[in-house]
């Protein structure tokens, strides 16, 4: 499988052979097992202080038998754990305490820090790896991500970069090779409209387009994503059929 080789201007300056998984066939089922264990596997681990919200001198409940010591018998409360603030004799003070149900008191189902890792064989996602990539010169991916994309033939595009690339440049090179579809690869940050913008969720931005560089290579491009070959993972490339421009010497490394 070749595709069009162009240079930093957008002239057209030949064919380049591309790796031979960019002609296998698309698993769509080990590109989403292998997701999901990606995602789970890099999730954050966070919980609480182990003690949090159980460090008071309440502990139990309050009984209400009668004639005993600290007792609520003849009270009316309910029998909450209760912390003692001061008392008159045999009266007591009580505030409720320990408990998810008060002020202070322990969390009711806090997070433990536990991760469940998913596993996933070498040659499964190796295989899914391989599958995500060949789907960004996929025609049939490509329109099923992007509804607005009518020009695919270009996909996907191969650029020869020189060592020191400009940004100006570059996105001049952008605007000649995708024409109208460089609104879908340039990122565009937006204020959500709705209650989102309360509920941590201010903005939406799209993904842009992938920019697969090689180990040596640096472009300070702006507005779209620059990922080195050794960086790449699944979730870049995922949902499948992502817009994505290779350099030349990344597709070397690739091999």
């Amino acid at each position: 499988m070749k595709a069009t080789l162009y240079d930093i201007s957008g002239t057209k300056k030949g064919d380049v052979e591309l790796p031979a998984f960019f002609s296998e066939k698309v698993r769509e089922d080990l590109v989403g097992k292998a997701v999901e264990s990606e995602r789970m596997n890099d999730q954050f681990l966070y919980s609480t202080f182990k003690e949090a919200g159980k460090r008071h001198s309440a502990s139990g409940t309050i009984s209400h038998r009668r004639h005993e010591w600290k007792g609520h018998y003849g009270k009316g409360i309910s029998r909450v754990p209760r912390k003692a603030m001061y008392r008159r004799g045999t009266q007591f003070f009580w505030i409720g305490a320990e408990v998810s149900g008060t002020r202070g008191g322990r969390q009711a189902h806090p997070p433990h820090g536990i991760r469940r890792f998913r596993k996933i064989n070498e040659k499964e996602y190796t295989q899914a790896l391989h599958s995500a990539l060949a789907a960004t010169a996929s025609e049939h991916y490509l329109k099923q991500r992007y509804a607005t994309l009518s020009q695919t033939h270009k996909a996907p595009l191969v650029l020869d970069m020189p060592e020191k690339a400009k940004t100006k440049a570059f996105h001049e090179t952008l605007s000649k090779l995708l024409g109208s579809a460089i609104t879908i690869a340039l990122k565009e940050k937006a204020v959500r409209a709705g209650k989102g913008k309360q509920r941590g969720r201010k903005y939406k931005e799209n993904a842009g387009l992938l920019v697969v560089t090689s180990r040596t290579e640096k472009l300070p491009a702006s507005q779209v994503d620059v990922k080195a070959v050794h960086e790449l993972s699944l979730s870049d490339l995922y949902p499948l059929g992502r817009l994505t421009l290779f350099t030349k010497k990344a597709l070397e490394e690739l091999k």
